[in-house]
């Protein structure tokens, strides 16, 4: 469900309101029913979708429903303590057979109040606790695929953080997959770091130093990637028209915010968060929590609903 005073009780109810969203898969929520009864009275769907065939509430009844009658929403140790046991729930649930998992919006800052500061997110924590050797953040739309290189790590930090390794191990996952996606033949570019991928040095060493061997070496392991390329050119001709020219089948960017913001931009509520390298499904929306209009009944569940299917999707190819 995600943080309970953000979007996540609303979109999740929203989403499973749907009838045919319904009868494609079997459903566990791990949440509040008292946060979804609220999410039900504030959207005026029917409240019985909550209780629907093939959907089962598991609520462990810590989480104070008053707190949903606050008058502004906003990061809380309580949201954050719930929201940490909802993922470790979930996670102990795909270990004893559930096909994917799903995860509705948390709030870092939430987890970081209620003592969880050892994991900026859910990437990290998943990661953690399946024991995954290597994994990564994918953003998948109806337009573009991106992989980022380094995910929740503050800017100037990204030039110390990137290596030759890492960069060759995002080229991989990206092509891992987009083969998981039914690519066959992925087709990955890898952006630069710097303006005009480093104008051979002048710019910046790293393009040529880190990034250009690892292409290298991607392609010699008969990966097709090609790169460093530049980040300000590189979307335009990896997005699908009519938005670019469709030449790549993923984008490997090299920080948050280089993959992000053409995700966003281009294709907005529907993007999806993949995370790759796990021995199970996991998805979720490309937005956070919204406090700001938590409770008010008006969330888009476009995002949870893209993250459902695509987790319908993958589940199916892979099983």
């Amino acid at each position: 469900m995600g943080d309970p005073l953000g979007i996540g009780p609303e979109i999740v109810l929203k989403a499973l309101a749907d009838a045919r969203l319904r009868s494609a898969a079997r459903y566990r929520v791990f949440g509040s029913r008292g946060a979804l009864e609220a999410a039900a009275e504030a959207t005026g769907v029917d409240p019985k979708s909550i209780d629907a065939p093939g959907i089962e509430i598991i609520d462990d009844g810590a989480f104070d429903v008053r707190l949903l009658r606050s008058a502004s929403r906003g990061p809380t140790a309580a949201g954050g303590a719930a929201s940490f046991r909802w993922v470790e729930a979930a996670i102990d649930d795909a270990r004893h057979g559930a096909a994917a998992i799903v995860t509705a919006p948390i709030s870092k800052t939430s987890w970081s109040l209620a003592g969880h500061t050892e994991f900026p997110g859910h990437t990290e924590l998943l990661a953690a606790r399946f024991g995954a050797m290597r994994s990564g953040m994918l953003f998948v739309g109806p337009h573009l695929r991106v992989m980022l290189a380094t995910i929740h790590v503050p800017l100037m930090e990204v030039g110390g953080l990137l290596t030759t390794a890492r960069v060759l191990e995002s080229i991989e996952l990206a092509d891992e997959a987009c083969r998981n996606l039914g690519c066959a033949s992925p087709r990955i570019a890898v952006c630069g770091l710097n303006p005009h991928a480093g104008e051979g040095g002048i710019l910046g060493a790293e393009d040529d130093r880190v990034i250009a061997p690892a292409v290298v070496a991607a392609c010699a392991k008969g990966i097709d990637a090609r790169g460093p390329l530049p980040g300000d050119t590189v979307f335009a001709g990896a997005a699908a028209p009519p938005f670019g020219k469709g030449q790549y089948d993923c984008v490997v960017a090299m920080y948050h915010d280089q993959g992000l913001i053409p995700v966003k931009l281009i294709d907005g509520e529907r993007a999806v968060n993949v995370t790759v390298g796990l021995p199970t499904i996991r998805t979720s929306p490309a937005h956070g929590t919204a406090f700001d209009i938590a409770g008010k009944g008006v969330a888009s569940p476009t995002s949870i609903t893209e993250s459902i299917q695509l987790a319908i999707r993958m589940a199916m190819l892979r099983f």
